[in-house]
């Protein structure tokens, strides 16, 4: 038998307890549930109340623990709203598609007039072919002859609705009950829908919360602050611990940025820009009662090879494209759609996040970012043409794209983090509008001190 899928979208703005209850519901009848949240409406405007980083943030928050449901988040990153008519297309190929919907939608049905058949894209259609799992609540009366040919009913008695959830928090009323546990906590140290603006860092205390610890197995140092830090825990932890360096908090980021956990890093190798100073940790009172959380987005790339085959992939230092061969590249460098280097003949080009500025975009030339800055960096590496071009800096909602202008004779391959993605013809990235990761640095933590340290040099001590 083909597995049975439900895919429960929706504005999810912000999700709520009773969005978790169906969810859960929902799984404990079909073999996947696919929770969806939308990108931007035209119908409703309130969709894009909050940056979609925040949203996808929450949807995580809400739904990534429980068993049999996947958020699914292109729509977030794409900046898109799916027709159902397109999600039963992408799907179908996995099993047996299920569309959720709200008693209201169908409202009508019996005679062609229900909202699925009258707005929705190929609406008729859809109604006739596809299986529908039907929402209703308690006293809500549905016609049987308004229900699709193919449809479940599923009886709720959750409370809630996002509109209540966002009229409390904006004028300051309890949401006791409405959201997860988790993402209460998310919207309360961001900000989220109480200022136009939300904030990208809060400061809070950890000393109350379990952590889960990941330490670099090569690093002796490391190691040995573990009978030190504790053992942790895999049991709902409040924040994941990294011990070692930059490299252990890009790979643990990396692996576990879904968890949305924010990540608490104590330097044990050279640099450490993504670190706190083991002097600020070790022999005090663990986890740290003042911390400083900022969120940081990741960059998401989408590469084409030869056979226009697609990848995506998301970075948290940085992606580049490096020659294959002992011949240097020619790159066309694209910007917003407009062209700005024609031809860029260079051993290849590196973009990089501020947080990942100080890695090898700095060794390339470039001037290094702290790591919260609202900004991000394109780079060449080791440019003959255009002369003199280094590197430029981009805004936050700049795209590039870099294409090849030889890949039969100056082939070139893409890396994301480090991670070949093969051999390209073509490289896009931008700052991800879904995904992001929060590091936490004590209090004390200065992120401009270690800029300024490899920017300026002392040339004798005692001067």
């Amino acid at each position: 038998m083909p597995q049975r899928i439900a895919l429960f979208g929706g504005s999810f703005n912000p999700p709520g307890q009773h969005h978790s209850v169906i969810a859960q519901r929902l799984a404990s009848e079909f073999d996947q549930v696919r929770v969806i949240p939308c990108g931007p409406r035209p119908d409703k405007p309130v969709t894009d109340s909050i940056p979609a980083v925040y949203r996808a943030a929450l949807a995580d928050l809400t739904f990534g623990n429980l068993p049999g449901v996947t958020v699914d988040l292109f729509d977030l990153e794409q900046a898109s709203f799916t027709p159902n008519w397109d999600l039963q297309s992408k799907y179908e190929g996995q099993g047996e598609v299920w569309h959720v919907v709200g008693g209201d939608l169908i409202t009508g049905g019996g005679t062609g007039q229900s909202l699925i058949q009258r707005t929705w894209k190929n609406g008729q259609e859809l109604w006739e072919s596809a299986r529908f799992v039907v929402l209703t609540r308690p006293g809500y009366v549905i016609e049987p002859s308004d229900l699709p040919p193919n449809s479940l009913v599923f009886e709720t008695d959750v409370p809630g609705s996002s509109t209540l959830i966002r009229e409390n928090l904006s004028k300051g009323r309890s949401v006791e009950g409405l959201l997860a546990p988790r993402a209460q906590a998310y919207i309360g140290r961001y900000g989220l829908y109480r200022a136009p603006n939300p904030g990208n860092w809060a400061r809070q205390s950890l000393s109350d919360q379990t952590f889960s610890i990941q330490s670099d197995p090569h690093n002796a140092k490391a190691q040995a602050w573990l009978s030190d830090i504790g053992p942790g825990t895999d049991e709902q932890p409040g924040f994941i611990t990294v011990l070692g360096g930059d490299g252990a908090m890009l790979r643990c980021i990396r692996e576990r940025w879904r968890e949305r956990l924010p990540f608490f890093g104590i330097n044990a190798g050279h640099l450490g820009f993504l670190m706190n100073a083991p002097e600020q940790v070790l022999g005090c009172p663990f986890p740290p009662s003042d911390v400083i959380l900022r969120q940081m987005p990741l960059l998401y790339i989408e590469t084409e090879d030869r056979e226009g085959r697609i990848q995506q992939a998301y970075g948290f230092n940085d992606a580049w494209l490096e020659r294959s061969t002992s011949q240097s590249a020619w790159l066309q460098v694209i910007v917003n759609g407009v062209e700005r280097i024609p031809k860029l003949v260079s051993d290849g080009a590196l973009v990089a996040t501020a947080a990942g500025s100080t890695a090898y975009a700095r060794s390339m030339g470039a001037s290094p970012l702290l790591a919260d800055t609202p900004a991000w960096l394109l780079v060449g590496s080791n440019v003959m043409e255009p002369a003199h071009w280094r590197s430029a800096l981009l805004s936050v909602d700049n795209t590039v794209e870099i294409r090849s202008l030889s890949p039969e004779h100056r082939p070139v391959q893409a890396y994301v983090d480090g991670l070949s993605m093969g051999e390209v013809v073509s490289f896009r990235a931008r700052l991800s509008r879904a995904a992001s990761a929060e590091l936490a640095f004590c209090a004390s933590h200065d992120m401009a001190d270690k800029i300024a340290a490899i920017q300026f040099h002392r040339s004798s001590e005692g001067r």
